[in-house]
């Protein structure tokens, strides 16, 4: 009891020694009292929009500027829907779409035969460095082309056929692939533009091809060195190529760009490219194949026959024979 009296006393005597003096200042006098909340008229959720960088929902995100003080983008889901609800799921019926028609095309017209026949008769059409960059622009193409389709499409059309792990598997090996030979794909469209990029100009002449639609459905029709059809798939083959060539390097080396958005717009831009130039490709392979005969002889030996020349560049054939395209030998 004596120890519990001894301490109440002790308590109280500290009690007393802390007590404020009797001309102490309050310091909250004077001072304007604060909002209620650390925001002040902002809500939360005005807060954290700004702070995610807008909108979730609101689809003009895609393009617009990043809110002030933004440290995050919400465009991810925009983005995910797209590619998957609109690339993915149509992605592969171009390129079906385009093999279905050459295939009806064949079945109904036949190949493309020289008028007269082979004639015995060559021209030089392309040189050894020309043929050299065709087939490497050619090489990696497609390389880059199979592994491109396997990484966007091996979900949807491997994994239920093949199962998980394969796809895993070859998704991984396409990936490294796809990074590799991607570079490459540079060089080889300038290696291509500088060797072809003379004579692939429009011309007058190429209207007449447009409106004879080619001579693809009978009749003849003029060009020169190259016809509107070659020329179009050449220019393709460049301005996509470029494209494609710009959003693989930011795709590659991300860190380039602050803004996660231009990643996005890179992966749609390569994906659409991809499939643009992949289903032209076909019917570029298919009339230099079986569709139109003599044609592979000019990138196989760089020589064609005149018979073909006449038929098919009468134009340049007068060009580089200095000799009429209709005489008595043509077939045209």
């Amino acid at each position: 009891m004596l120890v519990l009296l001894m301490m109440l006393g002790a308590t109280q005597t500290y009690a007393q020694s802390v007590r404020a003096p009797g001309n102490a200042v309050n310091l909250d006098d004077g001072i304007e009292e604060g909002p209620s909340n650390a925001l002040g008229d902002d809500s939360q959720s005005d807060f954290w929009r700004n702070f995610r960088g807008g909108d979730p929902n609101d689809v003009n995100q895609m393009i617009s500027a990043l809110p002030e003080g933004a440290v995050m983008t919400t465009t991810g889901q925009h983005w995910r829907k797209f590619r998957e609800d609109y690339i993915r799921k149509y992605a592969g019926w171009f390129p079906l779409g385009v093999i279905a028609i050459l295939l009806l095309y064949h079945l109904i017209k036949g190949k493309m035969r020289i008028p007269g026949g082979y004639s015995g008769k060559t021209l030089p059409r392309f040189n050894i460095n020309q043929r050299v960059a065709h087939w490497f622009m050619a090489s990696v193409f497609i390389i880059l082309g199979i592994t491109g389709l396997i990484i966007l499409l091996g979900r949807p059309l491997i994994v239920p056929v093949l199962g998980k792990e394969v796809n895993s598997v070859l998704t991984s090996a396409s990936m490294q692939g796809h990074n590799l030979f991607g570079p490459l794909f540079i060089l080889a469209l300038l290696w291509m533009f500088f060797k072809f990029v003379r004579g692939n100009f429009f011309q007058i002449v190429d209207l007449k091809w447009i409106l004879k639609l080619g001579g693809f459905f009978g009749g003849h029709v003029s060009s020169s060195q190259f016809n509107f059809g070659e020329k179009t798939w050449f220019w393709m083959v460049v301005l996509v190529g470029i494209v494609m060539s710009v959003t693989g390097i930011l795709l590659l080396f991300p860190w380039l760009v602050d803004d996660l958005r231009w990643l996005q717009l890179s992966t749609i831009l390569h994906a659409v490219g991809a499939i643009l130039l992949i289903s032209v490709l076909f019917g570029h392979i298919y009339v230099g194949t079986v569709g139109m005969e003599g044609s592979l002889d000019s990138m196989l030996k760089g020589q064609v026959d005149e018979n073909w020349a006449k038929a098919h560049h009468d134009l340049w054939y007068e060009e580089v024979t200095g000799k009429s395209a209709t005489d008595e030998e043509g077939t045209s």
